[in-house]
Order: structure tokens, then sequence, then C-alpha cells
């Protein structure tokens, strides 16, 4: 594998918030969020489970995107050039890399640690003891297709032992498929398998058909792939749903060139190109949101986490709309977008049956939000850990039960 060069860059103190967390009664919390440059924000009314509180760390973090948990318990967390690094009890965190190439998520398999950037994957020796990566000891192991709009990547460990990678397509209707008969740079929509079996790892085409698949992950009990995937801007502000998607070997989801509109599978007449399959092969949904709502980080609850109601459940961030009513402009009232919110898709065994919120509250009535869920995962303490990117908080909080 080529070697990969680059120069450490500090990262600059951002701007310091102290959050206070007020626990209260069942279901409604009331949670002041105290910002130096904010300090009139006031009260927001965030709902969450019975039994159990959202908690803001202090850790300064800026725009941290995918969490990934070590086998020791650090969190790494992805960011727009950083990946950091938290140490238990996640209080404090170190810029463990810069990256100047958007390093959005990262990934560790037995003793290597991988970092998915836009044009590349890369991988280091994984040394639970650094605090601070060596850069010379990272490797490209292969070139991503990269290239501007929906810049972001994502890898994970599967069930196999195998990486994947989702890259999702750089416009509303680009003419873009992860497949062998397109050129590199313009295979983008979906998953890739990264094959490791020669002394080149090279990009095999996993799934493709998805707009922007921004995370995955796969189910407890199945190992069967589920995506979330961020749908088109230019049918307005009510169409198409957001999708929730079972990912299978092969799998075709349609997009650009049809959109389900929580009925009916319908051609998209804003691309010219024939569909690569036909509208029979289209794998539809396994649950959807509503448009606009711009599903990103996933994870499934294991048995031992949370407690019981939510095990085999997905847990999905909802990153709220830019998107505002009636056309899905930026020219409508603020408070009329679709706002940010934690959800979960209810399984029945190994069946998608339904949609229900599990946090919100992040938007105020005038429309300002106080945070913006990007990542989500479950820790080794069982809580669900969430990262926010924007809105007035930029850090990482977690759900825990009251009083623990």
């Amino acid at each position: 594998m080529r070697r990969f060069t680059l120069t450490m860059k500090r990262l600059l103190p951002t701007l310091l918030v102290l959050v206070f967390f007020v626990p209260a009664h069942a279901k409604e919390i009331a949670l002041q969020a105290q910002l130096l440059d904010h300090p009139s924000f006031g009260l927001v009314n965030v709902k969450v489970p019975a039994g159990y509180q959202l908690e803001l760390l202090p850790a300064e973090l800026n725009y941290p995107r995918m969490i990934e948990f070590a086998p020791n318990g650090d969190i790494y967390i992805g960011s727009g050039q950083h990946v950091y690094k938290l140490n238990p009890p996640y209080m404090n965190a170190m810029p463990f890399l810069w990256l100047p190439s958007y390093p959005h998520s990262i990934a560790i398999r037995d003793d290597e640690l991988f970092v998915a950037t836009t044009p590349q994957l890369l991988k280091l020796p994984y040394d639970p003891d650094a605090q601070q990566a060596n850069v010379d000891s990272i490797e490209v192991v292969s070139p991503l297709p990269g290239g501007a709009g929906h810049a972001s990547r994502t890898v994970r460990v599967g069930p196999d032992g195998a990486l994947y990678v989702s890259v999702g397509i750089s416009g509303n209707c680009s003419d873009q498929m992860i497949s062998n008969d397109y050129p590199f740079r313009h295979r983008r929509g979906g998953m890739f398998r990264v094959n490791e079996s020669g002394t080149v790892a090279f990009l095999e085409p996993f799934a493709s058909g998805l707009r922007n698949p921004v995370d995955f992950g796969w189910h407890p009990t199945s190992d069967v792939m589920y995506a979330t995937n961020n749908g088109p801007d230019h049918h307005g502000f009510e169409l198409p749903p957001e999708y929730f998607s079972k990912i299978t070997p092969g799998s075709f989801h349609g997009m650009p060139w049809f959109q389900y509109d929580g009925k009916h599978l319908n051609r998209d007449d804003c691309i010219d190109s024939d569909p690569p399959f036909s509208k029979d092969a289209v794998a539809i949904p396994v649950a959807t949101f509503p448009a606009r709502n711009a599903p990103l980080g996933m994870t499934f609850v294991p048995e031992g986490a949370l407690d019981e109601r939510f095990v085999n459940s997905a847990v999905v961030a909802l990153h709220g709309s830019w998107g505002t009513q009636p056309d899905g402009g930026f020219s409508g009232p603020p408070e009329s977008r679709r706002p940010p919110a934690v959800v979960l898709v209810r399984f029945k065994g190994e069946e998608a049956v339904g949609v229900e919120p599990l946090i919100t509250g992040f938007q105020d009535e005038a429309g300002s939000r106080w945070a913006r869920p990007a990542g989500v995962a479950v820790g080794p303490d069982g809580w669900l850990y969430i990262t926010s990117d924007g809105g007035l908080f930029e850090g990482l909080m977690r759900l825990r039960p009251q009083g623990s």
C-alpha cells in the first residue's frame, strides 16, 4: 500500500460552552442551555423516554459527526477536519488526527484503525494508548470516488469482518451509480465492500440507487444491513419521504431514476439516462421519515443496552431540514423547517414495523435550534451517545437512565 504523509495541525480552542442539565419528571425535561454568545436562548423543552435524562458533555468538539467506540471504551469522532479521541468519562476531547479531506468516520478492526475521508480510505495501527496519531504510519487502503456534493464517507466493519463504505451521489439527479460500468469518479450512490484478498485492496459494488446513504449498520439478530438515505430536494417540501432501507448484496434502490412517494414508485423526469434496472427491480424502503428530515447516523440497540423497550430497534438521528414550507426553499419561515430529532425504527422480529420519536425538542417555536443530531452510537455502558454538529451546541450528549 502507498504511504500517506501529512502534517499535524493543532486544533484552536473552540468557543467555551457551559451547559446545565436539569432533569424533571417522566417524558418532559427542561434543559437550560446557557451559551456565552447566547445568554438569552432560554428554556428548550426536550422530551425523552420515561426514566431517562439527556446529558450534555463538556468536551469541546467542532462539527462532530460519526462515532466509533474502541474496545477499551474510548470514543473516536470524525468531523470536518479532525478525528477526536475521548477517554472515559468523555469530558475532554483530544485532537487525535488532523486531515484536510473531511475525516467523517472511523472504524476499528482488531489492531487497525480506519478513517474514511472524501477521496480516500486510510488506515493506521490502532494503539489504545496513543493520544495522537502517528502520521508516518498512515496508509491508503483505497481511493474513493470523491468530488463535490455529499462529501461524507462512512466506513463500518461488517459481521463478516469486511470493510464497507457508503458514498452519496453529487446532487439531486446526478447520473452516478455504484457499478463497474461507470467511470470510477461516478461510482457513487450506495455502498462498497472493500476486497482485501489480494496485495492491493479494491472496491466491490455492494448496493446502489441511494442518493446519500450517510450511515448504515447490521440488525443484531439477522446480520442484515440497513441504511439511512437522504432523498432529493427538487420535489419541494413534502416529497419524497426519506428512506430507511434494507440493503442486500446487489440491491438497487432506485435513485435518481425512481422516487418512492410512500405508496408508489415514480419515474423522475429530472434525469434523461435510462435506468440501469427496471422499476420492478427497485427495493422499496422498509420505513420512511417525512421529507427533508435528513437522516444521518444510525445504530441498532443490542441486548443489554438501554432497556428491553428498545432492544433490536434502530436509532436514527434526523438532522432536520434546511428547506422551509411551502416550496422547500430557504425563503420560507424558519419555524416551518422539519425539526431535528432522534427516532426509533421499531422491529418485530427481523421486520421493521414503524417509526416513533425517542428524543425531540431540539427546535423551538421560532425555528431556532439548540442542537442538530448527527452521529449515534451505543456505548459499553449501555447508554446512547449522540453528536450535534450544529445549532447552538456542537458537541456530545448521551441518553442515560435517571439517577445513573
